[in-house]
């Protein structure tokens, strides 16, 4: 049995006091807040609920297998945790879950929890050649809206039986269980890396080179092209002079020196080569969205539409408003800076004259995130898939009600943020 919090919020230890906690919210109709460490709080409709269920006591590293490629966490584990002990066994999450703390002003939080990164289905510039949280996940424990504890996955890489509930909860931000558990597929981390340079392209020129360099056998792992306004605000502007069109390789040492000089050959104009840590100080510039980290309130959107047509889509909006922008994932995540009144019908148009894509307002002030579709709004069939699917997971809607758009819920896993997700 449960009582109501004498403080600020539930601090669960284990599974068990996260069911009852659940439990005894349904059976007082008690909405929750679900979170870890904050740092993401800032994105979605603000949450008016009552308790707060805060996970970060529910910490651990259960089983690492090195060997396996393996490792199981409960959910309120820090990530950083997580990533130090890869690191000290030169492996990684391949993905690369990026840290939303500068560019929402909250440097004081925690970087994150394991079990954000899948509820949020996180990834970075290494997304195009290796995917987002959920195609690394391998198995899940968690707490429905129901009160009741699901399993789905399990501990080795192929072990999918029926339903894959691990990848259908990913991306749902807290609205259709609280993760307790999480079974990761890791990676050995690249024995070296380095990024080419071309300088001076445009926005046109730029999507067409990264399209032959990722067309090309030189294995790239990441491409972007960062416009001459916001060239200067990475590394320092260590970056040469002009718009910079950026191609990660990555390896072992012989390998990537063959394939940069090769593709250094396929694209135009010369290239500059960075070296290995000058090279991962720049991608986790682009991945942490560097250019925006500077302390302002004007809202940020993450935009994916086709890599084909990022371009087309800023030209377009620079016609009616000013745009600041940067492209990663070859041009098809598109993170926007605006000045101009009503600018989501503005982007969410454009988008749509283009074939379609997923606008997500990551940064913007409190009565904004009231009044504006924060994530993209669905049509109608996909709308009523969302619901029913909320009625089965979360009946009463006490998880995180109303933090996404109208339907409440999004589950990338099952293909609703496909757009999103697989430009």
């Amino acid at each position: 049995m449960v009582d109501a919090p004498t403080g600020e919020a539930f601090r669960p230890t284990d599974e068990g006091e996260v069911q009852d906690i659940v439990r005894w919210a349904v059976s007082e109709r008690a909405p929750l807040e679900v979170v870890g460490h904050g740092s993401k709080r800032a994105i979605g409709r603000p949450l008016e609920a009552p308790q707060r269920l805060n996970l970060s006591g529910l910490v651990g590293v259960t089983l690492y297998e090195p060997e396996e490629l393996v490792l199981t966490a409960r959910a309120g584990t820090p990530l950083t945790e997580i990533e130090t002990l890869l690191a000290e066994n030169n492996q990684e999450l391949q993905f690369e879950p990026m840290d939303y703390r500068p560019l929402l002003g909250c440097p004081d939080a925690g970087r994150g929890t394991i079990g954000a990164v899948l509820a949020t289905n996180l990834s970075g510039p290494r997304r195009l050649k290796s995917g987002a949280a959920r195609d690394h996940i391998l198995g899940i424990r968690a707490v429905t809206g129901r009160g009741d504890i699901i399993k789905s996955g399990g501990r080795v890489v192929k072990n999918v039986t029926g339903y894959d509930l691990s990848r259908g909860l990913a991306g749902s931000w807290g609205t259709l269980a609280v993760f307790t558990e999480v079974t990761f597929k890791v990676l050995p981390r690249a024995e070296t890396s380095a990024t080419l340079v071309i300088s001076g392209l445009n926005d046109a020129e730029a999507a067409e080179a990264m399209a032959v360099a990722m067309g090309s056998d030189a294995e790239v792992s990441s491409a972007a092209h960062l416009p001459e306004s916001v060239r200067g605000r990475f590394l320092d502007g260590g970056l040469p002079r002009g718009a910079a069109t950026v191609l990660r390789l990555e390896g072992f040492a012989p390998s990537v020196d063959y394939r940069a000089e090769k593709l250094a050959g396929m694209l135009p104009g010369p290239c500059a080569r960075l070296d290995d840590e000058t090279s991962r100080t720049l991608w986790r510039e682009i991945r942490d969205v560097a250019p925006f980290c500077d302390g302002g309130e004007r809202p940020v959107w993450r935009v994916s539409v086709a890599p084909s047509v990022g371009h087309q889509l800023v030209a377009a909006l620079r016609l009616r408003a000013g745009v600041d922008a940067y492209y990663d994932w070859q041009g098809g995540l598109v993170w926007l800076r605006m000045e101009a009144e009503a600018e989501a019908p503005l982007i969410r148009g454009a988008i749509a004259a283009l074939g379609g894509g997923h606008a997500t307002l990551v940064r913007a002030d409190r009565q904004t995130r009231q009044t504006v579709p924060v994530f993209q709004p669905e049509d109608a069939a996909l709308a009523a898939l969302t619901g029913r699917l909320k009625t089965q997971f979360d009946p009463q809607k006490i998880l995180n009600p109303g933090r996404m758009n109208e339907g409440e819920m999004l589950g990338s896993g099952i293909d609703i943020q496909s757009r999103e997700s697989d430009p």
